[in-house]
């Protein structure tokens, strides 16, 4: 078959073998596969990527010198089936799943090991316990914004962003776009977007951000929270106050109001802060301008060593989450959301090329006026996006 072979940072389209399902896995026709940031990444920093992912128990993942077939956000037809394998899935059926598979005794990431091809080419191999039927006849274009969307839906999950809160979402990349898409599915009333790219703002307004600045000429932290949060003085002054108020009704049990507010979440509080870039510097510079007991929900995947001031995140009371990937349920769920309209990742689309065409897109996504999301067809001889 025809596949996009990545090997020392070079992409080239090559014939190669056939993928044979083994245990528990699934065949597929690929009918659309996604550029994903980390697929960029991996072609420049697999060393990078390969070493982190060795330390947490991975030790399969690519190097420089293996030749590797990327593509981890798919779509296909179900073509055959590997040994004790259910069979509920009928060939023909639309299918999308998380990109791991098991081989023996190895979990193996599909699209970044050599021995899992990923989606760059006419056919891929699944795992049949993380495939999932593509409901309510969703076209192949939508339905492989699956995988990049349920990424977004763990993050806003992880965020917890509660009613009332804002959010700020710091990067407006394709995941920081799939991010803003995602909170406005949950119900998050106001969504502040911040990007350099005047392309990336106006992608930003056409995924549901409310408010989107321009971080040259305006601050996303030059607003006022809930209640005086944007310096530590004004905190402790709001907190003078309050207590002088409360004090001076007697038998009043302020300490158990208190606690109340805390629990109720009606208290002075920042907004939950999404870093969806990822690059070196940046988790500092959201640290130094958030408004005090914020949330910081880092999405944006920084593969260089980094330094912040744990000191400020501190004296902020500031709360630092990291996030990665997804569970089976979120994945389900972003299928579903797609499926039933409830959200529509339509804007993000901005090209799509055959397999003659990747290394052209891989080009192309560098420029952020022009594109977001590039899906490759397997089956168009389209060489540009």
């Amino acid at each position: 078959m025809r596949a996009v072979v990545c090997q020392h940072e070079t992409l080239r389209v090559a014939e190669v073998g056939d993928p044979v399902p083994g245990q528990g896995q699934l065949l597929i026709s690929v009918e659309r596969c996604g550029i994903c940031g980390s697929d960029l990444h991996a072609r420049t920093h697999c060393d990078e990527l390969a070493d982190i992912s060795a330390e947490v128990g991975s030790p399969t993942v690519m190097r420089p010198s293996h030749e590797v077939v990327l593509g981890h956000e798919f779509v296909g037809e179900v073509l055959d089936y590997g040994p004790r394998t259910r069979k509920s899935l009928k060939p023909g059926t639309r299918v999308v799943a998380m990109p791991v598979r098991r081989d023996g005794g190895m979990i193996r990431m599909t699209g970044f090991d050599a021995a899992a091809p990923g989606g760059f080419a006419e056919r891929t191999v699944t795992q049949e316990a993380f495939t999932f039927a593509v409901p309510n006849g969703l076209p192949a274009e939508k339905a492989a914004f699956t995988e990049p969307l349920a990424v977004a839906w763990h993050a806003v999950r992880r965020g917890g962003v509660a009613k009332g809160r804002p959010a700020v979402v710091v990067g407006c990349g394709p995941i920081g776009l799939a991010v803003i898409l995602m909170l406005k599915a949950a119900g998050v009333a106001v969504v502040i977007a911040s990007d350099f790219s005047p392309g990336r703002r106006d992608l930003a307004k056409r995924c549901g951000a409310d408010i989107v600045v321009n971080p040259e000429t305006d601050s996303p932290w030059d607003r006022r929270w809930r209640g005086p949060v944007n310096s530590m003085p004004d905190y402790m002054s709001f907190g003078m106050d309050a207590m002088s108020r409360l004090r001076r009704v007697p038998g009043l049990p302020w300490p158990r109001l208190l606690r109340l507010a805390e629990k109720t979440g009606s208290g002075p509080s920042g907004p939950v802060i999404f870093e969806c870039v990822g690059a070196p510097g940046l988790l500092e510079q959201v640290l130094t301008g958030a408004p005090l007991l914020s949330r910081v929900v880092v999405v944006g995947v920084c593969m260089q060593p980094d330094r912040i001031r744990p000191a400020m995140a501190q004296l902020k009371e500031l709360e630092i989450r990291l996030v990665f990937g997804y569970d089976p349920g979120e994945f389900h769920d972003t299928l579903r959301m797609i499926a039933e309209g409830k959200v529509d990742p339509s804007p993000l689309l901005t090209g799509t090329v055959g397999l003659d065409g990747v290394d052209a897109a891989f080009s192309a996504l560098g420029d952020p006026e022009k594109h977001a999301k590039i899906l490759i067809d397997p089956s168009s001889p389209a060489a540009a996006p």
